[in-house]
């Protein structure tokens, strides 16, 4: 069979969305209503719609003893105000189709019991947002509260560990001549997007439709399905664009909930948006740990034994635990001994969640900072002692890897940033008042795909529309999806249109985790392909067709028109051959199932990073980073190096500045606002290039993608930490590095 022309695919093309939202028309969750403008989806919001404001809880741990609402009620425009006293028993039905945890959720309005402070326990609706905010102002709540426990090293672990071993650790430990034991601290972090949490709920006869700002639109449609015990197919929820999210809306956090209830005891449309205050403790985080390291080395650097102790914070209601912070310590590099323990924290906490490369980018920080401590131990340079610790295998699975790369990035990355120039003294180089120090580290993230749906229709006139319900968070999954319809349809782009994030279209899985290329991605791919030898038989078969009796293996189409491979002169478009065949269209649905691999599947990185500290203030700035990645085939490389450089912008953020500071006393996160929880600004951000080595991994799915979006965070924050240390000869093993660490 001829192959299909790629000109999409590879080519940097801007957001097929990007000026439906620099212009304002882009419609988030949010805007409804607006006015003069149809709602996303498609559904017409009536008016009357009213506003939802959250009273949160006070205390960090205790019960309700009263809740007075007069003052409140006594407002004009205020319609109700809901709490556990008055509010109604919801079944809080099993949710095997979500993102639950083990423990129980967290139960709105459902009873007296405060878990953490800033818990929902009264929500307010008004005819104006004004009133509404007012209104909660005045709800007086008492409580008989208790000490909450929010201190991570002060608290017990619960419950058994996880563990995993290989070999005999301790054995090897022992009789190691070389050995080192470290601990690593890394704080609370917060995703902080761009767009607030918002939901606006509208019931209509027992169904009902939620427009809403999430990563997976089935996560909400199934929690409220579980929540009111009512049928999934009687929600819909509807979520064409999405502001950033970066994990805290993969799952449906309680303000969705009590978004509806509110909807439903009013019997008016409610729209219900968190606060950036809220968004601390109304969804979830990435969660503080603690993470201690021993390893053993013979004196040339290579690893005999390494153990990994892991303390993490989750919630007493939940049971957090991310799956991927033990991955790098079993696969990365070659270890015969390994053994490792898991253990969670329950604190008076709201619940965690995934947060940009989830359990990777914490496992990176401690993992990469221990290798550069170990090099720095034994005199070895940091990118050598990697070469000489580099598996053959994955010893975690004893299965090959499908592809590894990752001697190739850092080949690129050393000669691209110039790491020969290196002097590899700490503390030996300075710029003024500065110390400049260069570090690297590796980066890797599990190539992860799901099973997913797609329906195709081309139009008489040549147009297509491809429809699954995926998300679009903001890596571009418009754009990429796009591509790959038009370069399988043989379409120009221009006339490709992709609908996403509604319920009521094929299925398809989380949009996060960097699976959606690969999973969606390969659906898409299989739909259009589908439909273009749809197409393509019907010409074949047509005797009034050019095309007619030709092989349909031998048939290609682009730019809209099929034609025989060799000779591209026989042929017709796709609005001639359905027009000839009195066709307003075709249609084809495609699907996509992973198979179970026999391949160990990762993407991989190498991210280097210049630092210069001021010798005197122990100020840190970055002063220019470079990845390297191996993931893959690229569909898009403009939108790659958003993701890429957008990572080590993020990076940065948690290498030095980003961290939840915590009243203990009473559990209150203190600096939950932008002014005080430290983001990185355009004046933190230095010259930032990513490359990505050529390949494909053929084995992971169809397209030959291994995912993108996670892999260039992970080994940020290491890199920057390794600079630091060169730099300064001083190694700080808490995130963020602060300048009291360093003076």
């Amino acid at each position: 069979m001829s192959p299909q022309p790629q000109a999409a695919a590879g080519a940097p093309l801007s957001r097929v969305d990007g000026r439906l939202k620099v212009t304002g028309q882009a419609r988030y969750a949010a805007d409804l209503p607006h006015a003069r403008t149809p709602s996303p989806g498609g559904v017409p919001v009536p008016e009357g719609v009213v506003h939802a404001v959250v009273v949160d809880s006070s205390i960090g741990r205790g019960r309700i003893t009263g809740i007075d609402t007069s003052a409140a009620e006594a407002l004009t425009g205020i319609l109700k105000v809901i709490s556990h006293r008055n509010a109604p028993t919801l079944p809080y039905g099993p949710n095997p189709g979500s993102l639950n945890l083990p423990g129980e959720r967290l139960r709105v309005f459902q009873d007296d019991r405060v878990r953490f402070h800033g818990q929902p326990v009264a929500v307010v609706m008004a005819t104006t947002l004004e009133a509404a905010q007012h209104a909660a102002s005045l709800v007086k709540v008492d409580y008989d509260s208790e000490t909450p426990v929010t201190d991570l090293s002060d608290a017990p672990a619960a419950g058994e560990p996880r563990t995993y071993a290989r070999g005999d650790a301790e054995a090897a430990l022992r009789s190691a001549p070389v050995r080192l034991e470290m601990t690593y601290r890394l704080a609370r972090n917060h995703h902080n997007a761009m767009e607030l949490h918002a939901t606006v709920a509208q019931w209509d006869d027992g169904r009902l439709t939620l427009w809403d700002k999430t990563q997976w639109v089935a996560s909400p449609r199934d929690e409220l399905a579980a929540n009111f015990g009512i049928p999934a197919e009687s929600i819909r929820v509807i979520s064409p664009f999405v502001g950033g999210a970066f994990g805290n809306s993969a799952r449906a956090w309680p303000h969705i909930t009590i978004a509806a209830l509110a909807a439903r005891e009013v019997g008016r449309p409610v729209k219900l948006v968190l606060t950036r205050r809220q968004l601390y403790f109304g969804v979830g985080y990435r969660p503080s740990y603690e993470y201690k390291v021993r390893l053993g080395s013979d004196r040339g650097g290579r690893l005999t034994a390494m153990a990994h102790d892991l303390r993490a914070e989750t919630s007493r209601y939940e049971t957090f635990a991310e799956r991927g912070v033990v991955a790098p310590g079993q696969m990365l590099y070659t270890t015969p001994n390994v053994a490792q323990t898991f253990r969670t924290v329950p604190l008076d906490v709201n619940t965690p969640t995934p947060m940009r490369g989830p359990g990777y980018s914490t496992a990176a920080f401690a993992v990469e900072s221990a290798m550069d401590e170990l090099a720095a131990e034994l005199g070895i340079d940091p990118i050598e002692l990697r070469q000489r610790n580099e598996p053959e295998n994955d010893q975690s699975s004893n299965r090959p890897f499908s592809t590894r790369r990752l001697r190739e990035c850092y080949t690129v990355g050393a000669r691209e940033f110039g790491w020969n120039r290196r002097n590899p003294t700490p503390r030996s180089t300075r710029d003024g008042d500065w110390l400049v120090g260069t570090g690297m580290a590796t980066a890797v993230y599990d190539t992860l795909r799901a099973p997913a749906q797609a329906r195709v229709r081309l139009d008489a006139d040549g147009s297509a529309l491809v429809e699954s319900a995926t998300s679009d968070m903001g890596p571009g999954t418009y754009t990429s999806l796009t591509q790959v319809a038009a370069d399988s349809l043989g379409l120009a782009v221009r006339n490709v249109t992709f609908r996403l994030g509604d319920t009521n279209l094929p299925t398809a899985p989380l949009h996060g985790g960097s699976l959606t290329m690969a999973s969606v991605g390969s659906t898409v791919q299989d739909g259009c392909d589908k439909l273009r030898q749809q197409a393509i038989a019907l010409a074949v078969g047509d005797s009034r067709s050019p095309l007619y009796g030709v092989a349909t293996e031998d048939v290609v189409v682009r730019g809209g028109r099929l034609h025989v491979t060799n000779d591209p002169a026989r042929g017709e478009t796709y609005r001639q051959l359905l027009t000839r065949n009195e066709r307003t269209h075709l249609e084809a649905m495609g699907s996509w199932t992973p198979t179970q691999s026999r391949s160990s599947m990762y993407a991989y990185g190498a991210v280097f990073a210049e630092v210069g500290v001021d010798a005197r203030l122990g100020l840190v700035r970055v002063r220019r980073m470079l990845g390297v990645f191996d993931a893959g085939r690229i569909i898009s490389p403009k939108l790659a190096d958003s993701q890429a450089l957008g990572a080590m912008v993020g990076g940065i953020g948690s290498a030095l500045l980003e961290h939840t500071v915590t009243d203990h006393r009473d559990g209150r996160i203190v600096n939950a606002d932008l002014a005080d929880y430290l983001v990185p600004v355009n004046a933190d951000v230095p010259e930032l290039k990513a490359i990505y080595v050529d390949g494909r991994d053929d084995e992971a799915d169809p397209l030959g993608v291994k995912g993108l979006g996670e892999v260039v965070l992970v080994g940020v924050a290491p890199a920057i930490a390794n600079a630091v240390f060169h730099a300064t000869g001083r190694r700080v093993r808490d995130l963020p590095i602060s300048a009291e660490a360093l003076l």
